[in-house]
């Protein structure tokens, strides 16, 4: 049980998640709270990336589960501090940061995330996928100014975009700040509004749609990028971005992916087919249908496994090849009360003779009532409570 469910809660994960769920749950927060597309949520794109970093790593996860943020703070020798949360998006997206990608004079990378429906992982696909991106203006070819039109560097910041200001902190303390040029808007130049491009309004690039063909290839994992090299936003003078696409495998309704290439699915079955033989007709991915059974006497118990080899998803690079189809089986009882007195006679003559019992006549008779599992937990976290505020635990049945 863990003392604080914070980082988890930002993350929108559950304390028991795989490291494959953080994943994708980082993935799609990052990309949804990303400063660039939600300038004013960059509080919420820091949260999210401490999380992520906190409870990607073993050390600090346990840590954290233990004593919650406060232990993170104090329990290393060390010191703790949390990196840049750019840094962390950079390198879990695969970008170059964002001071090589300046020394490289390249246009920052667009990244979109496409759904994709396990059908289509198993099948493949080609989809039109659209995006927006900034292309030079053709008609001033990225000068901004229309033409004969005059361009004066901004007598401001002296062309470089950036004011240095001096801020003083204390008695001896004068610390520089750096910030975007009021005057010109990081641009370095000014433009008089008689001389800009009509078109791009001296913003030397315009907007421009694209619809880009991506292959979605059979047994593509889950988060795989597909790069588009060079298609991505463009700067006069720089090289063009990349258009990274992210493959968001969707839920679905039947099959579960298990280890990349295996699939799992829960059958629901009465106790009668469980005892007696069972059949159903399973609908593939492919739409093929496949009969199974079990033959009567071939007892089926509570979670059971079968296995039906190469009904599961291709290899990615190799789909002639494919993994298991995983079957659990969740066995559905009576439901109380209906059963008939004469019912259940003929079933105790059928079944495995009942255990005897010795009762003692000085043995106590008690009632047994329902009790649910997450009751169980639920007083097992209220234990975990009261024995570190040093408590009595009270546990208590909890009827139906």
């Amino acid at each position: 049980m863990v003392k604080d469910t914070k980082f988890y809660d930002i993350l929108e994960v559950k304390p028991g998640c795989t490291e494959a769920e953080l994943k994708k749950a980082y993935r799609k927060l990052a990309l949804k709270y990303h400063p660039d597309k939600n300038p004013a949520e960059g509080e919420k794109f820091k949260l999210i990336s401490q999380a992520y970093e906190v409870l990607t790593d073993p050390e600090k996860r346990r840590i954290y589960d233990e004593g919650g943020e406060e232990a993170l703070k104090t329990g290393g020798s060390s010191g703790f501090g949390y990196s840049s949360p750019m840094d962390i998006f950079d390198m879990f997206f695969g970008r170059s940061s964002s001071r090589h990608r300046s020394q490289e004079n390249q246009c920052d990378d667009t990244i979109h995330q496409m759904p994709v429906t396990l059908e289509e992982i198993y099948n493949g696909s080609v989809r039109k996928f659209s995006v927006t991106r900034n292309v030079v203006c053709t008609k001033c070819e990225g000068r901004g100014t229309r033409e004969g039109g005059v361009l004066n560097v901004c007598s401001t910041c002296n062309g470089s975009g950036y004011q240095v200001k001096m801020s003083y902190l204390g008695p001896g303390i004068v610390q520089q700040v750096q910030s975007v040029c009021s005057e010109c808007r990081g641009n370095g130049e000014i433009i008089a509004p008689k001389d800009r491009c009509k078109e791009c309004n001296a913003q030397k690039v315009i907007r421009q749609k694209k619809i880009i063909e991506v292959h979605v290839d059979k047994g593509v994992p889950d988060g795989k990028k597909i790069i588009f090299y060079g298609e991505g936003d463009q700067s006069p003078g720089m090289k063009p971005g990349n258009v990274i696409i992210i493959i968001d495998e969707q839920k679905h309704p039947i099959f579960q992916r298990k280890s990349d290439v295996h699939l799992s699915m829960t059958i629901e079955i009465l106790l009668s087919e469980a005892l007696c033989g069972m059949s159903r007709i399973i609908t593939t991915l492919d739409n093929r249908k496949l009969y199974i059974h079990t033959l009567p006497g071939e007892v089926i118990k509570q979670s059971d496994l079968r296995c039906i080899e190469q009904e599961g998803l291709p290899h990615y690079k190799n789909p002639t090849e494919k993994g298991n189809l995983i079957i659990m089986f969740d066995v559905k009882f009576p439901e109380p009360g209906s059963l008939l007195p004469e019912k259940i006679e003929k079933l105790e003559k059928l079944l495995p003779p009942k255990e005897s019992v010795n009762v003692p006549e000085d043995a106590e008779v008690v009632t047994m009532s329902a009790f649910e599992r997450e009751h169980v937990d639920a007083d097992e976290a209220s234990d975990q409570e009261d024995a570190h505020h040093h408590h009595h635990p009270t546990v208590g049945c909890h009827p139906q």
